[in-house]
């Protein structure tokens, strides 16, 4: 199954899986299980964050499987207690013990990112990690951290589903050669995602899920996705999304659903900023 899984070509000519599995909210006593039935079903694409609390754990789950490491793409994500240059080298080397590290994120626009990516540029010329991006970044701030810096972010993870469907973003990233992920590709469930008419009737043509026509929406926008899921036949059903094509018209159809609104967390509420910034986590 993973050497069918399509890749993109990062702007450094690195290469990853269009799909992946991500580990956000899943305790760490239940992760190796969950990551070991993911690379179990075939993904090869594995994201998690220090903010997340369960690196090892994926660790551990990549030991025990016996896949060659040279065949997984790794991102985690530095989180903001441990910005700064020498505090972001010191999170760093946390992380490479505990997963190898193939990406490597700044997980929030907020405090200094600046010395943080200027210490990220030192690990990726170094070697230490194959490419270096950022998560939350809206178009103003990503253009910013461009304009001021001798590297671009292969790869900016940002909230993207069919009812935060972020255009304008991607067309930035594209005019910069930055990869557009996906986090949240299911809209976490909500807004009547897994009923949602439009999603199910195009879903019935196909004999997909609702979940198996979003996530290929994306992927025919050349987004790479992440779903989440504890359950082994879900993680099966949301990786079998290459053997149908969404026409120009059932993507059109799509893309009506969208509300111009994050529909799970606002990067520009003052008060989740504040609240992210003085959030503290065992990284």
């Amino acid at each position: 199954m993973s050497s069918q899984t399509p890749k993109v070509t990062l702007n450094n000519g690195v290469e990853m899986p269009v799909i992946g599995f991500g580990v956000f909210q899943i305790p760490e006593d239940q992760t190796q299980q969950a990551v070991e039935a993911a690379l179990e079903a075939g993904y090869r694409l594995l994201d998690t964050a220090a903010a997340y609390e369960n690196e090892r754990a994926v660790g551990r789950a990549i030991a025990a499987s016996g896949i060659p490491r040279e065949d997984l793409f790794i991102t985690t994500k530095l989180w903001i207690q441990d910005y700064g240059e020498d505090s972001a080298q010191r999170a760093f080397d946390r992380s490479l013990d505990r997963l190898g590290l193939d990406l490597y994120l700044i997980h929030q626009p907020f405090g200094d990112y600046y010395g943080s990516w200027r210490a990220m540029e030192k690990l990726n010329h170094g070697g230490r990690t194959r490419a270096i991006g950022v998560s939350n970044f809206h178009p103003d701030r990503l253009a910013d951290l461009i304009t001021h810096n001798q590297t671009a972010p292969a790869v900016n993870q940002i909230e993207t589903h069919v009812f935060f469907q972020r255009t304008d973003d991607q067309k930035l990233m594209r005019e910069h050669g930055v990869q557009h992920e996906s986090w949240g590709p299911l809209a976490e469930g909500g807004q009547g995602f897994f009923e949602n008419p439009v999603l199910a009737e195009i879903g019935r043509a196909h004999g997909k899920s609702v979940a198996q026509v979003a996530l290929r929406w994306l992927i025919q926008r050349g987004i790479v996705v992440i779903p989440k899921s504890v359950r082994p036949e879900r993680m099966a059903e949301n990786l079998d999304v290459f053997d149908f094509e969404l026409t120009d018209d059932e993507m059109a159809r799509i893309a009506t659903l969208g509300t111009g609104q994050s529909l799970i967390f606002n990067h520009r509420d003052p008060e989740g900023v504040k609240w992210l910034g003085g959030t503290r986590f065992n990284t």
